[in-house]
């Protein structure tokens, strides 16, 4: 997709805003997997290290024909050891389980392909997988198979990690995900999904992959309670997947954010979206997402906190924006939205927009700008507040002139404009910050 032009100059507000502080630098990857605070996970990647390189070498094909061999349902405990053999084909219910098995991809291949129902892989470590340009390989690619679970694994330098393709009631659970960190062209997704049902993805670490989580063509999935960093594009990047839910997740310094696309009926709860900055970086883009709910979110600290284009019929409330560049970013082609009892504090620019008509609704909103006056004292200012400045408006037509966002001669600029009006301003945010 093509990202709005207009939205570069706003990474520039973002560093130009003291307030906002110093931004945080991921640090560079470690030898093991891209972790954001790298420092803290060494010691546990040196001690895998060493026991991996301890751990005796099982003889070629060893797993997968016992795999073969045995019963449909069975459970296989397969013991520690690194397996060094061609791509695993699972064709029968299992329950594949191990505390301390290395699957080695030798940076040639995917590593496990699921083709069964009812298929568990638990307490495994898949590694080097390797990029192709020919071939989308995965640590574990389930293909055509229902109710599979993956849970209590670790992937490593695996271009996808999981790979869900025309699944039913798969779940994606407290797995550690740590991508090469390579650029987007030689690296995949964590849990990517296509044309599936009913997905869930919840408790993981995910960080150096292309998108940490990608849902497409997904209908009625669940994201909830997972750790997204240090993606080189998105850490949730979803398209044509109505009836979801995502909730409790943290998205933290990504290339871009967090997209959201194409779209109807998806509900964002209790999540935090941090410092993804950059030049085409937002908290959250919502393009033509449609009647859906974003709710009770933290948006700290990001170029762009929400961006809004061709979006309609969205509720958007309870939220807090707190030292974004832009905090709300509303296109004229963004109709009929609903903006209340969300917290703006600390902003470069509280809303931003390319129109002076008023298409989408403002009210009981905290505003740290709010000049007005509360006679009544029932906790809502008695005079509306206009968030759009005149000054904003001018930077949207002339971006260049954002360098003079801290000059004495923007404010004879700071003038409202009634672009977008809060009539029913509260005087106390809701939320704590």
């Amino acid at each position: 997709m093509n990202m709005p032009s207009i939205v570069a100059p706003y990474a520039l507000a973002w560093v130009l805003f003291a307030c906002a502080g110093a931004q945080t630098t991921p640090k560079a990857p470690c030898a093991t997997c891209v972790a954001v605070d790298h420092a803290t996970h060494a010691p546990d990647h040196r001690a895998h290290a060493s026991q991996a390189a301890n751990r005796p070498s099982v003889a070629l094909g060893a797993l997968g024909a016992r795999i073969a061999a045995a019963p449909p349902y069975a459970r296989i405990v397969v013991p520690a050891g690194v397996y060094r053999e061609p791509t695993i084909v699972i064709s029968k219910p299992v329950e594949l389980v191990s505390d301390g098995a290395i699957l080695d991809g030798e940076g040639q291949r995917t590593i496990l392909l699921v083709q069964a129902d009812d298929v568990t892989v638990r307490g495994f470590t898949l590694r080097n997988t390797g990029a192709s340009q020919v071939e989308e390989r995965a640590g574990i690619k389930v293909s055509g198979a229902n109710r599979c679970r993956i849970e209590h694994n670790m992937f490593h330098h695996t271009a996808f990690a999981v790979y869900l393709e025309k699944t039913t009631g798969c779940v994606v659970e407290r797995n550690q995900l740590h991508g090469t960190g390579a650029t987007q062209s030689q690296n995949g997704n964590g849990v990517h999904a296509w044309s599936s049902d009913h997905v869930t993805v919840a408790g993981n670490e995910i960080m150096g992959h292309r998108d940490g989580v990608y849902f497409e063509f997904v209908n009625h999935g669940r994201v909830s309670d997972n750790r997204s960093s240090a993606n080189t594009r998105y850490g949730l990047h979803f398209m044509f997947s109505n009836d979801c839910t995502y909730e409790g997740n943290t998205y933290r310094e990504n290339g871009n954010g967090v997209a959201v696309m194409y779209s109807a009926r998806v509900t964002m709860r209790h999540n935090r979206f941090e410092q993804n900055v950059g030049g085409a970086a937002y908290g959250l883009l919502l393009k033509d997402i449609n009647e859906s709910t974003i709710a009770g979110n933290a948006f700290t600290k990001n170029t762009v906190g929400v961006h809004l284009e061709g979006a309609s019929r969205n509720s958007i409330s309870r939220n807090v924006f707190l030292q974004n560049g832009v905090a709300l970013r509303v296109l004229a082609n963004a109709q009929d939205n609903v903006l209340e009892q969300n917290d703006f504090i600390g902003n470069a620019f509280d809303v931003a927009t390319n129109s002076r008509g008023s298409y989408s609704t403002l009210r009981g909103n905290f505003w740290d700008r709010y000049r007005g006056y509360d006679l009544d004292r029932d906790g809502v200012g008695d005079v509306p507040h206009a968030p759009v400045t005149l000054f904003g408006l001018v930077v949207e037509q002339t971006p260049s002139a954002l360098v003079l966002s801290r000059s004495a001669f923007v404010g004879l600029l700071d003038l409202a404009e009634p672009a977008l009006r809060d009539e029913s301003p509260r005087l106390l945010p809701a939320r704590g910050t």
